[in-house]
């Protein structure tokens, strides 16, 4: 039954429905909020906004009781991820991770208001829209009726689950630079690549490995918010985030490597040219340093008076060249 009034609701919100104690949906308005949690029938409230104004904020504030400081924090965005505990409720900070067309990670933040019978998700920056995450849970009613901890845990799955296709490209990329890496010539891009790569993964790490501790605690405190029947639900995401953590921390070391053996061959290659420029230097000195001996303007040399002298060191050239040239060649200088 929809019980929805004729004021249409604010475009920046997305979702604003009170669920019973069977987990079954009623849509509702703003103004209808006070009026669904004064009567205690077990049931909850999920509001769902996508970068709301502040004067919204300020009405949600007065509908759920909010605390001050976690209002100010939600109007802000820029937040670092976090979990903090304000009397009956809870404030959570989530980083969210998107991939746009150009292959690129754009990251936006999910604020999380979470009380005993009402459930806040504001959207700011890049993220995907909680609907699809809603319809999933009302399929769902006798999981809903447990609260609003189970919606939390349906968000924070969903926030965590869209890091593993991430965390596959980036190892995919990898793979396709590797050869790169190897490759006999010399390649600006590849280092620029493995650059931009190991940004935005670091980004991505910024953005999951504070999850490990919001989880954590949602898995072992918060009693009074957080049934005992949810808590297996967060252990599992917990699980993910762990597994997540593990794979960019194993993908940073391995980009770390691919630039440090990437420069070592470059390196290399810098000083095999260095060497053959160095041999064919050393070759084309022996006939220079002859050559300009008998080449100075002195009268009385012994050698420039027979008749075979030229031809002798032309040949005396020649073997000291061709001596030092397989020497060269056997020292691989050349």
């Amino acid at each position: 039954m929809n019980d929805t009034a004729d004021t249409p609701l604010p475009t920046c919100v997305i979702n604003c429905a009170a669920y019973d104690h069977k987990g079954m949906r009623r849509d509702i308005t703003l103004d209808q909020i006070s009026d669904v949690l004064a009567v205690d029938d077990g049931s909850f409230v999920w509001v769902g906004l996508f970068e709301p104004e502040d004067a919204l904020l300020d009405k949600l504030q007065e509908e759920f009781c909010l605390h001050d400081l976690a209002i100010e924090d939600a109007k802000h965005a820029h937040q670092r991820p976090k979990i903090e505990s304000y009397g009956q409720s809870l404030f959570v900070v989530m980083q969210t991770a998107q991939t746009t067309d150009g292959g690129h990670i754009r990251f936006g933040e999910t604020h999380v208001f979470l009380g005993p019978r009402y459930l806040v998700t504001i959207r700011h920056g890049a993220s995907l829209s909680y609907a699809p995450v809603r319809a999933r849970v009302e399929r769902e009613p006798e999981l809903l009726a447990l609260g609003p901890a189970f919606g939390l845990y349906a968000v924070v799955d969903f926030i965590v689950d869209n890091y593993l296709p991430i965390a596959s490209d980036f190892r995919d990329e990898l793979n396709r630079l590797e050869k790169d890496i190897f490759a006999d010539e010399y390649r600006r891009d590849t280092i620029i690549k493995l650059y931009d790569l190991k940004r935005e993964l670091t980004q991505l790490r910024l953005a999951a490995a504070p999850m490990q501790d919001i989880l954590a605690q949602l898995v072992r405190l918060h009693g009074e918010l957080v049934p005992n029947e949810v808590r297996p639900y967060f252990r599992d995401v917990l699980d993910h985030a762990l597994r997540i953590n593990e794979a960019t921390d194993t993908m940073r070391e391995m980009m770390s490597a691919a630039m440090s053996v990437n420069l070592s061959l470059v390196t290399i290659n810098q000083g095999e040219v260095v060497k053959k420029l160095a041999g064919w230097a050393a070759l084309l000195a022996a006939p220079t340093l002859i050559t300009s001996w008998y080449g100075m303007n002195f009268k009385y040399m012994p050698e420039l008076n027979g008749r075979y002298d030229y031809y002798a060191l032309m040949f005396v050239v020649l073997v000291i060249c061709v001596l030092l040239y397989r020497y060269l060649r056997k020292v691989k200088w050349l």
